[in-house]
């Protein structure tokens, strides 16, 4: 059953769905609270998880971040990694205020950007008491390194230099300064670019994925708040809370959930699906449905 929901998160209200098991008359379940990627919206990836863990005897729910979606906020395609993490803990909120839901089994899971904003509000917000991460990204790293740590140094000073003039353009009245998500020329570097940025138009620009709310761009001077936001740093502070992360053994981005395992403190798992990479644990049901199921017995353990 899915329910149409809004919550209060830092003054905005956002669009969220409550995903819960068909016919349900027992009593306050045990929930988890699903984060989207990066450019992705509520009704994509998060949406299919949050099905598959309803049907096995959790609420889910599934919301858009601020600014972005169906969720209020301005300038649309603001990505503030700060308000993101705002968010999951209010998504948390408003399930610790709902009469369907035990306030004390409430986990969350993350979806590439997600998967690093999850835990990140997971470090301080203990009412989390599980923590998950699908294909997880760090925003931070990926703008201030790239992929694989393979970025020009100086791309990231001309970007913080550029967000400096798009807020004094801003101030002056000029409509916010866009970037897209997928550029338009993607097709053309396919031969050039990693097979993540490949997929990644895959996903959102043909029917396998696209939603019309998606990939819209983002703002250009998010950049000089994701650059100082590291989601991992405090990893070590969700123990001893458990901390599970998924990836696909032929990601590009798995170094980075490896990475997020070396800082984390036990109890911690990193769990490997063989043969997906990072884009094909969004929908692709050969590695979505193990993936699902160990999210079901982690959570099932520890809700």
């Amino acid at each position: 059953m899915q329910t149409n929901v809004t919550f209060p998160s830092d003054g905005l209200a956002l669009a969220g769905i409550l995903f819960t098991p068909d016919g349900h008359t027992g009593g306050p379940l045990p929930a988890v609270v699903i984060g989207h990627p990066g450019g992705g919206v509520k009704e994509q990836s998060p949406s299919l998880y949050a099905r598959r863990l309803a049907d096995a005897g959790f609420a889910a729910l599934v919301f858009d971040a601020a600014y972005q979606g169906e969720s209020e906020g301005e300038p649309r395609g603001l990505e503030d990694p700060f308000q993101r993490a705002e968010d999951v803990k209010s998504a948390v909120t408003h399930l610790t205020t709902r009469d369907d839901i035990d306030p004390g089994r409430i986990g969350a899971l993350g979806i590439c950007a997600s998967g690093g904003y999850v835990p990140y509000a997971a470090q301080t917000d203990h009412r989390i008491r599980a923590v998950a991460a699908v294909s997880a990204a760090d925003l931070g790293h990926a703008f201030r390194e790239g992929l694989g740590r393979t970025q020009d140094p100086a791309v990231l000073p001309a970007l913080l230099q550029q967000a400096g003039a798009a807020r004094t353009a801003e101030a002056r009245g000029e409509a916010p300064w866009m970037v897209p998500w997928i550029p338009e020329d993607a097709e053309q570097r396919f031969a050039t670019e990693t097979r993540q940025f490949r997929e990644t138009w895959e996903y959102y620009r043909t029917p396998r994925g696209h939603h019309p709310r998606a990939v819209q761009g983002w703002v250009l001077r998010s950049i000089d708040r994701i650059a100082q936001y590291d989601s991992f740093a405090m990893a070590h502070l969700i123990s001893p809370r458990p901390l599970l992360m998924i990836v696909g053994s032929e990601a590009e981005s798995a170094y980075i959930s490896r990475e997020a395992m070396e800082r984390a403190a036990e109890p911690k798992e990193l769990h490997v699906i063989d043969g997906a990479t990072h884009i094909d644990l969004y929908d692709r049901d050969v590695y979505v449905t193990p993936a699902v199921a160990k999210l079901t017995a982690f959570f099932g353990e520890h809700l």
